[in-house]
Parts: structure tokens; C-alpha cells; sequence
């Protein structure tokens, strides 16, 4: 495929469509769109500020999985685990990061 410069019958059709298709508000609407919804907002998640009870509860719910996947080897339990670790430790991190000041504040 080449790389150069369209030729001058080829650019004035491009430019037009693209001048179509810039006036047409509904696509620019369903574009805006789908571009939002491919980017999560990740600024509640690094805005998180839990609450000790929080942290507590969380880790004590985690070693009481952990315990109960090591006790009956189930899928379920050691998936619970799974799930439950890190949302623990990202709560105890936030929650350390606040008390030592170094969250941004």
C-alpha cells in the first residue's frame, strides 16, 4: 500500500464525505458515545477513602474465607476468597495512605 498523496479526484471525494459525515449530528452523537463507554471512570476508585470498620470487616471476611478454602478446598469459597483479597488489601492500602497524609490531600 502507498503511502503518498492521493490523487486530486480522490481527495475532493474524501474531503467531502468527510465534510458529510462531520455534519451529520447523530453520528457524532452515537461516536461521543461509544468512546465514553469505552473508557470506565476510574476517579471514585482512586478516590476511595473507606473507613476503618470498613477495612476491618473486609479483612476479617478474608482470613475467614482463606481459612474456610484451606479447611474445604471449594471452588466457591476459594473464589469468594479470591475475589474479596484484593478489594481488602486496596482498602487497607487507601486506608493507611489517608492516615500517614500522603494521599494527595
Amino acid at each position: 500500500m502507498s503511502t503518498s498523496r492521493l490523487p486530486d479526484r480522490e481527495q475532493r471525494i474524501l474531503n467531502e464525505i468527510e465534510r458529510a459525515l462531520s455534519r451529520d449530528r447523530r453520528l457524532a452523537r452515537r461516536l461521543r458515545a461509544a468512546r465514553r463507554r469505552r473508557r470506565p471512570d476510574l476517579s471514585r476508585v482512586v478516590a476511595y477513602s473507606p473507613r476503618p470498620w470498613t477495612v476491618v470487616v473486609l479483612l476479617a471476611v478474608a482470613v475467614a474465607l482463606m481459612a474456610a478454602g484451606i479447611v474445604t478446598s471449594r471452588p466457591g469459597v476459594i473464589w469468594a476468597f479470591a475475589l474479596v483479597w484484593p478489594v481488602s488489601l486496596y482498602a487497607a492500602f487507601r486506608l493507611l495512605c489517608r492516615w500517614s497524609g500522603s494521599a494527595g490531600h
